[in-house]
């Protein structure tokens, strides 16, 4: 930008097709992080201070912004984003209606009030997406009004995101990797069980005279180192994992309860805590029977009974779309999309590993395009350079390599574990009908030796009365 003329970027690098890819995966980047999704709204009034009255209508809060729509004209009365805020009340209008109170930086203050299902979860779930809006964007204002947005910038954070939901899969399949191990060393301990157990029914099935009798009842000494293995395993299955936590907002049967809470994700289950960190609930993975997604930012979670009622947990967080790609690895049978959050999946064609892969299989080639061109040879072409701001800088570019670089590692490890996971299932699948055939061979066994003895018994009983 010189002088108020403005390059046509087009034209610039219309011999470029390296460019024109990458120009398309930042557009494509911008367009899905500047989606502003709904994440709730509520009837309530709004109160127009130019006409002195109240005005019914409908809150809609996203994750960037707050509006409100009258109901009659359906028009945008008041809209902002929430980083323009400065403080969130709850105050009372006239000493009788309950409201909220907004103030924002240039000092104009709005007031929501007859807000259902209650002033408190309203407030409690604003003042939720406004706080975490401001820790995990420090001094995004004052960045935004000085340099704006560049599209290196948008597709390094694009980037980082599939890093970060890559690691997280990662290290879901690490510790249900450990889950496999501790399995096989269980099965282990049962295979030496039935062992141990063949050997004693074949003692009860031999005669009193055979010679080798003696030798079968010092077989249990060998199960020891076993059993420390069991127990080492059990000592591992007891450690409790946590793969994310998160703050959200927590309601169970009705909504106007909602208050502030965590929600953690554990190798095991779930928790749902308070604000205080007290454990409210747990969710065994075993107990979970279905994970609604309704809206990128809602899930609800359920837990059925038979003869009680269920047990649902309602939650709102800002953080939810970093959860959900764990959810859907942990509970891949049970998690169900509503049609609220079918962009959601859209805009993740495959799982979190299938992605992380087909972020693998497109590094190189991406690795390649992130590199800055050299300028052309030509007088025009580098006037033309000079005039414009570069598309992505040097420092963006040895970022990006860096990020893809890393992609590439945490696939290739995604890819290994899953191959050895595969294998471990099979070999679970083998023991376990191994396990199976020796219980029902040794139960047969029992049968009979249970059989024979009744005879001897009656015999035994017989010749006892014939003396008699």
């Amino acid at each position: 930008m010189v002088g108020g003329g403005r390059v046509n970027q087009g034209d610039q690098l219309g011999d470029c097709p390296d460019a024109e890819v990458v120009t398309l995966v930042a557009t494509q980047s911008r367009k899905q992080m500047s989606r502003d999704i709904c994440v709730h709204t509520w009837p309530c009034s709004y109160y127009l201070e130019p006409e002195k009255q109240w005005v019914p209508g409908e809150l809609s809060l996203t994750s960037l912004s707050l509006k409100f729509i009258a109901d009659k004209t359906g028009k945008i009365l008041v809209s902002f984003p929430l980083s323009s805020i400065i403080e969130i009340k709850k105050e009372a209008s006239h000493f009788i209606f309950r409201s909220i109170t907004i103030l924002e930086k240039d000092h104009v203050k709005h007031w929501f009030s007859s807000l259902q299902p209650s002033r408190n979860a309203v407030f409690n779930i604003i003042e939720h997406f406004w706080r975490e809006l401001l820790l995990c964007q420090p001094g995004a204002t004052v960045q935004a009004s000085s340099s704006p947005m560049t599209k290196g910038k948008e597709l390094t954070g694009l980037m980082a995101c599939s890093q970060k939901r890559l690691e997280d899969t990662a290290k879901v399949l690490h510790h249900q990797g450990e889950q496999f191990d501790n399995i096989m060393e269980g099965l282990d301990k049962i295979e030496s069980d039935l062992d141990v157990a063949d050997r004693l029914l074949t003692q009860l099935e031999s005669p009193s005279w055979w010679p080798f009798s003696s030798k079968l009842w010092k077989t249990p000494s060998e199960t020891k180192p076993a059993e420390g293995a069991s127990a080492s395993g059990s000592e591992a299955l007891g450690k409790e994992g946590i793969v994310i936590k998160i703050p959200a907002v927590i309601s169970q049967r009705t909504e106007s309860h909602a208050k502030p809470g965590k929600l953690i994700v554990l190798v095991s289950g779930l928790e749902v805590r308070d604000s205080d960190s007290l454990l409210m609930h747990r969710f065994e993975r075993e107990d979970v029977d279905d994970i609604k997604v309704r809206t990128p930012y809602e899930v609800s979670i359920r837990q059925r009974f038979i003869g009680k009622p269920d047990i649902t947990y309602h939650l709102i967080s800002a953080k939810m779309p970093e959860v959900i790609p764990i959810l859907e690895v942990q509970f891949s049978k049970k998690i169900e999309f509503l049609e609220d959050a079918l962009m959601l999946r859209s805009t993740r064609a495959s799982s979190p590993a299938e992605k992380g892969c087909s972020t693998w299989h497109a590094a190189p080639g991406l690795m390649d395009r992130v590199r800055p061109r050299e300028p052309s040879g030509s007088p025009g072409g580098q006037s033309q350079l000079q005039m414009s701001e570069p598309f992505i800088s040097e420092e963006e570019a040895h970022e990006l390599t860096q990020i893809l670089r890393k992609l590439k590692s945490l696939a290739l490890d995604t890819e290994t574990e899953l191959e050895r996971q595969d294998e471990a299932l099979d070999s679970i699948t083998s023991s376990v009908d191994r396990a199976t055939l020796g219980i029902d061979k040794h139960s047969r066994r029992m049968e009979r030796l249970t059989l024979s003895e009744q005879p001897r018994e009656e015999l035994s009983t017989g010749r006892h009365s014939e003396t008699l």
